[in-house]
């Protein structure tokens, strides 16, 4: 029943939608980011992961991270997570292809990324993961 009325409405919707929508709901939890401080305690919940076993996931950081990209502080930023500052080039770039093929359409199916380049990016994150909570290491953990 939800999956047919999924498939209506996106029969029915633009393209663009989709897009667009990811974009608006990024740029609004960036925007509470910005005006709720996650440096002060109690106004998000702590990480499970940390909480469960002490030591820092991929992610810790990174709402810290938004915040002082959004302030502008870029080495606030990277001392929070460098690794999340290292993807949003990327991101980014992935997001505006998405945009801007969702307006103007292109005959040819979009080029796949390959499998190659996921284990990399799989390998970078769980190597962070664990350089972060090494002792040689300690500058890559949040704060």
């Amino acid at each position: 029943m939800f999956l047919r009325a999924f498939e209506r409405l996106r029969r029915r919707s633009h393209p663009a939608a989709a897009p667009l929508l990811v974009g608006v709901a990024g740029l609004a939890a960036a925007t509470m980011v910005h005006f709720v401080d996650p440096n002060e305690p109690g106004h998000y919940p702590t990480c499970p992961w940390l909480m469960v076993t002490g030591t820092f996931c991929p992610g810790c950081g990174t709402m810290r991270c938004v915040h002082a990209l959004t302030e502008l502080d870029l080495v606030g930023a990277l001392q929070m997570n460098v690794l999340t500052v290292a993807l949003l080039p990327f991101l980014a770039v992935g997001y505006v292809r998405w945009l801007y093929r969702s307006f103007r359409p292109s005959q040819r199916p979009a080029r796949v990324l390959h499998p190659f380049w996921l284990w990399v990016l799989l390998v970078a994150i769980v190597g962070f993961w664990i350089l972060r909570n090494l002792p040689f290491a300690a500058f890559l953990a949040p704060g």
